[in-house]
């Protein structure tokens, strides 16, 4: 069983910083991409960025500039400093990963449970 586990949430004012945290624990052969989905009230999950085998990242245009992704190898852990934030930014945000819980098994795709993070002034 692998099981993602986010941290980082929260309420911040317009301009403001978070960083999120997603630890990805269990049964883990290999990790091949991980990243960071948003969701907002009445809206389709997108992307926000991902990091694939650790080092190629990709982002949303809307984030470019402001959200970094970071992947701490050894921890099995992917990060999201998120700066100067918006209102819209304001969402759900879901860690996933694509794992492979044996040298035999398929790749498998894993979702966090989501955390909320909250812009406003």
């Amino acid at each position: 069983q692998v099981q993602l586990v986010e941290s980082g949430g929260g309420w911040v004012q317009p301009g403001g910083s978070l960083r999120l945290s997603c630890a990805a624990s269990g049964s883990i052969f290999s990790i091949n991409r991980m990243g960071w989905y948003r969701q907002a009230p009445g809206k389709q999950r997108e992307l926000v960025a991902s990091i694939i085998n650790g080092i190629s990242t990709s982002y949303a245009d809307s984030v470019k500039g402001r959200f970094t992704i970071s992947r701490d190898n050894a921890k099995n852990t992917v990060y999201l400093q998120m700066n100067s934030l918006k209102p819209e930014d304001t969402a759900v945000y879901y860690c996933h990963a694509v794992i492979k819980e044996s040298a035999s098994a398929y790749w498998r795709a894993y979702w966090g449970q989501g955390t909320q993070v909250t812009v406003s002034s």
